[in-house]
């Protein structure tokens, strides 16, 4: 029982059988039970807001991002986060994965369900969100840019005030307590997160108790589609730097990354996976130099897994409701996405929690995100992965130029 207890992806999996179990028996009796999955949505939506806030206000204190290595080590990320982007979306409009999961065709019998609205998400509409009408307004409705923005002016601004000597002690003080308020906003999210074998059973339960098994199909190709964008990404972009740009073999990597890459699996953080990591850069010779930036100040850019998992996810979820994005809109729900990830490397289930913000920003519907929780568990350790391989990889590129 112990064992079970300190593994939450176990008790997950147990949740997920236990559901498809009572969903079959009770059949469409099971609806209510889908509230459990509501419920953990709503409170993580609650913590997200400021935990973001929190997040990046404290990445842009701690960091120390200064002259031409901090740009390159910032254009790199930034370049690499686009390609995951642009796979992430090219997969999910090839292989439609959203189709399968298309619950009001299957609540129509299999007739053709009704067209969704598609959400206005025009330019200027994200412009004006770079703009908040009060410092509450972005905590209250969710709205990412704003929140980044705030985030932004907080930080630099305090940044600032720390280099003149009167106000420094001031500043420090406030660094400890944005520290700490961030490290509680953690916390309280950890403890959220534990109810997710609830959720998952109870969404499990409702899902199949009214459709049967034929979610499961979506579920599955947005399993394999996420997985297999987050590979690809590795596969091309990663092994082209370090085979082209890097002039180092696939065999030298590999050796030293696959000790982080199997620990950030388990631990599902690629912050918790930081010692590791920095230990596998020394063993390939990499400069202390070029791995601090790269890994210790770069972890907090470099999330090329989170970028391209919350950008599938997107189109996927408006998929699923039968909405139908134009290119620009993807491309702002792409660049929302971008935005999202900043400085959540250490945030537990990171990804997940940006996702339902980057929904909220967007107006794209969030009633689905219960169901994809049964297989988020599964994409989280490869995200994370995906993290720990661009702090490395980006490291290499530093010690490279």
């Amino acid at each position: 029982m112990s064992y079970i207890k300190n593994r939450l992806s176990l008790q997950i999996v147990i949740g997920l059988l236990i559901g498809l179990a009572v969903g079959s028996y009770l059949g469409p009796a099971a609806k209510d039970l889908g509230e459990f999955g509501k419920l953990l949505i709503q409170l993580i939506k609650v913590v997200a807001a400021p935990l973001l806030f929190f997040a990046i206000v404290n990445a842009i204190l701690t960091s120390n991002i200064e002259g031409r290595r901090g740009i390159q080590m910032i254009g790199v990320a930034m370049f690499n986060a686009c390609l995951a982007l642009a796979l992430g979306l090219a997969l999910t409009n090839y292989f439609q994965p959203g189709t399968h999961l298309n619950l009001q065709e299957l609540s129509a019998g299999g007739r053709a369900a009704e067209a969704q609205p598609v959400p206005k998400l025009e330019l200027i509409k994200v412009v004006s969100g770079l703009f908040p009408t009060s410092f509450v307004q972005p905590f209250a409705d969710n709205m990412i840019i704003g929140l980044v923005v705030l985030a932004l002016f907080l930080g630099f601004g305090l940044r600032r005030v720390r280099g003149e000597g009167e106000f420094a002690p001031a500043v420090l003080a406030m660094q400890s307590t944005v520290a700490a308020v961030l490290r509680l906003l953690e916390i309280l999210l950890g403890w959220i997160i534990k109810f997710t074998p609830i959720a998952v059973f109870g969404v499990v339960a409702k899902t199949v108790g009214e459709y049967g098994f034929a979610p499961l199909k979506g579920l599955s190709a947005y399993l394999a589609v996420a997985l297999g964008g987050l590979t690809l990404h590795v596969v091309i972009v990663y092994h082209a730097w370090i085979v082209f740009y890097c002039k180092r073999t696939l065999r030298e990597f590999w050796g030293q990354a696959k000790e982080p890459v199997i620990y950030s699996l388990g631990a599902n953080s690629s912050l918790a996976t930081l010692p590791l990591t920095l230990k596998a850069l020394d063993r390939l010779k990499v400069s202390r130099g070029s791995s601090a930036l790269g890994a210790c100040v770069g972890t907090n850019f470099n999330n090329d897994g989170i970028i391209l998992y919350e950008a599938m996810a997107a189109l996927f979820i408006a998929q699923a409701h039968g909405i139908d994005l134009s290119l620009a809109q993807q491309v702002s729900v792409a660049l929302i996405s971008l935005v999202a990830a900043m400085g959540v490397a250490g945030v537990p289930e990171a990804g997940f929690i940006s996702l339902s913000l980057v929904l909220t920003t967007v107006g794209l519907p969030t009633e689905y995100l219960p169901i994809l929780l049964t297989v988020d568990w599964v994409i989280a350790r490869g995200r994370s992965a995906v993290n720990v391989l661009s702090d490395m990889v980006i490291s290499l590129i530093l010690d490279r130029r």
